[in-house]
């Protein structure tokens, strides 16, 4: 099989599995009699910019699709002329992710954030830190339970704020802490 087969054969498993193979899939589905051939293939994918190793040399995906033509820009206010040009290509990844070692999704359940337009169901992009900013809206356990709400102080004292009014602040009584930060908020409709 030529490098482009083997390539497509990675990211039809990534697709079907929603996790990347192992090195003892990739000699299945490949045919490879070695680990070393399948190091090689790795390598190329890692230099290409499809894959890459995290600490523990397991894969993680990076461009494992093609990009998403952006056409310009469309106007919210008044209609103005339309033109369809190419104005670039996008790959969502490089544009919401960072720090891909630290990248995660969550599904979210209850409607605590839907002011801030996090309803549920929607996926949160997250990227995992152990401080935030006041005003960023985090991942945190409090008092032994996990929760998404905005971080904010009262003078030097840390707490959660719902972005629904028919909740109330939290205040902690005996821990805080910060696991991520919310980078992006998806929707599929």
């Amino acid at each position: 099989m030529p490098y482009d087969t083997y390539k497509q054969s990675i990211i039809s498993f990534y697709k079907k599995h929603k996790r990347m193979p192992g090195y003892k899939e990739i000699m299945q589905f490949t045919g490879f009699k070695s680990k070393n051939a399948v190091f090689k293939l790795i390598g190329k994918l890692v230099d290409e910019g499809v894959v890459e190793k995290d600490t523990q040399g397991r894969l993680l995906p990076v461009r494992l699709n093609e990009g998403i033509p952006i056409l310009g820009v469309v106007e919210a206010g008044l209609p103005s002329p339309a033109g369809e040009i190419l104005a670039d290509t996008l790959y969502l990844t490089d544009f919401l992710v960072k720090k891909p070692e630290d990248t995660f999704l969550l599904e979210v359940k209850g409607d605590s954030m839907i002011e801030a337009h996090i309803q549920e169901g929607d996926m949160v992009l997250v990227e995992k830190k152990e401080r935030a900013n006041e005003r960023d809206i985090v991942i945190a356990e409090v008092d032994g339970e996990w929760t998404m709400k905005y971080y904010r102080k009262k003078g030097s004292k840390p707490y959660l704020e719902p972005a629904n009014k028919k909740y109330k602040p939290i205040y902690p009584e005996q821990s805080l802490r910060i696991a991520a930060v919310v980078k992006a908020v998806i929707r599929k409709y």
